[in-house]
């Protein structure tokens, strides 16, 4: 086993993530000697497995639009997003070999589907400015009088004057997400919001379990708090668990979830009517299938696993026909499809997350440079920070963008 005490770098920066393989290409352009160190064998262990795989490297917009996108936090990464852009992150791959395209929402993706593409431009990147990327257990961060002073692994102490702590938060722990850099930061004074799950699953009522298996692709969404305020709308895809619910508007509503707060969901199963259509509609199907059951008379309406669900909710025998229905029953139906609701129960746990919410405070962060205020030489990049946003490339758009500031931070510090 290699002895790392006597090694002394410009900056160590700890773990092998999006943020921290980043940050260790921008450090080392600047001419800085950089110690990359990774406890998984391979580098972008969670990088692999987001956007299924695809890996949506950021979104195709604007600074002002990402920042939008950011419901916590938003404001304190400002500089940032502005600093270094979508655009920057997109001419970035493309100048590294990795092709990107566009798609809807303005998600950007490699053009091959493959997030093996991305790590591969950045380990590229790391090869071609020298970085030292090195297997290492990290840990402790050790400061002296409020200054940095050296990293400790399990093989010893590696001196160095500054740190960019990139280890992530706690979602996907079998990627290296453990929470270590919490610990680390906390024991050097850093206060830590708590981490839960955010763009996570969540926990509903048994109707959803009747349902299970089932996509709705075009729903419209609002996430409703106690108080009877719609805190959330969105357009797109769900889908129906043995839990409760998932999929990319499920997931953007869950960041706006409070803990300790009652929540509601309420679907409209066919945005694309109004009122008045709907109801059209029902009585030309209702007259098209009179002398059939309810349970077959709605079959052009509702996916056939949603069927038995809207009759017990409208309180309609299934085995009617549907010449029988009433106007009082016609209008329980309207309701029950324009407004589906369903009562949250809270969420699936944080390692099923996608991201975490939660993290190092961020007003004992500098917006500018990502150094701590309390710890000279110690900086933070990416979800070990108390920021999270919606799915479509958002958050790895703060990680490429806080990365940055935190590795030019690195090189235009003096500390010696």
């Amino acid at each position: 086993m290699i002895s790392m005490k006597n090694l002394t770098n410009d900056v160590v920066i700890v773990g092998a993530g999006a943020a921290g393989m980043f940050a260790s290409v921008i450090a080392a352009q600047q001419g800085l000697r950089v110690l990359l160190l990774e406890k998984n064998e391979r580098n972008g262990k969670k990088l692999a497995i987001t956007g299924k795989g695809r890996c949506n490297v950021t979104n195709a917009c604007s600074a002002e639009e990402v920042l939008k996108n950011i419901p916590e936090n938003g404001r304190f990464l400002y500089s940032a997003i502005n600093r270094f852009s979508p655009e920057q992150v997109m001419a970035f791959f493309e100048e590294n070999g990795c092709p990107l395209k566009v798609e809807r929402g303005n998600r950007v993706f490699p053009t091959s589907d493959r997030s093996s593409d991305v790590i591969a431009a950045l380990e590229r990147a790391i090869k071609k400015y020298h970085v030292e990327r090195r297997k290492a257990t990290v840990v402790g961060i050790l400061a002296n009088d409020g200054q940095i002073a050296a990293v400790k692994t399990t093989d010893g102490l590696i001196s160095t004057k500054r740190v960019i702590l990139c280890t992530g938060g706690v979602s996907y722990p079998l990627t290296g997400s453990t929470g270590d850099g919490y610990r680390f930061a906390q024991n050097l004074g850093h206060k830590i919001i708590e981490p839960r799950g955010s763009l996570v699953p969540l926990l509903s009522e048994p109707d959803c379990a009747q349902m299970q298996g089932l996509s709705l692709r075009n729903t419209q969404l609002r996430l409703i708090n106690s108080k009877g305020k719609t805190v959330f709308e969105d357009f797109g895809e769900l889908l129906f668990t043995h839990f409760g619910l998932s999929g990319p508007i499920v997931l953007s509503a869950s960041a706006h979830m409070k803990k300790g707060e009652e929540y509601t969901i309420s679907l409209d199963l066919k945005p694309a009517l109004d009122e008045q259509k709907l109801d059209a509609r029902f009585l030309r199907d209702f007259e098209k299938y009179a002398n059939r059951s309810m349970e077959n008379a709605l079959a052009d309406l509702y996916p056939h696993s949603m069927i038995p669900v809207i009759l017990r909710r409208s309180e309609i025998d299934p085995a009617m026909k549907a010449n029988s229905l009433t106007k009082l029953q016609r209008r329980a139906l309207l309701e029950n499809t324009k407004r589906f609701t369903l009562k949250m129960l809270g969420t699936r746990p944080v390692d099923e997350a996608i991201i975490t919410r939660g993290g190092v405070c961020v007003k004992e962060i500098d917006p500018k440079t990502m150094q701590s205020k309390l710890v000279k030489g110690l900086y933070f990049a990416g979800e070990i920070i108390d920021c999270d946003a919606y799915t479509g490339g958002f958050n790895l758009q703060i990680a490429w963008s806080s990365a940055y500031c935190a590795a030019i931070a690195c090189s235009d510090a003096d500390f010696d």
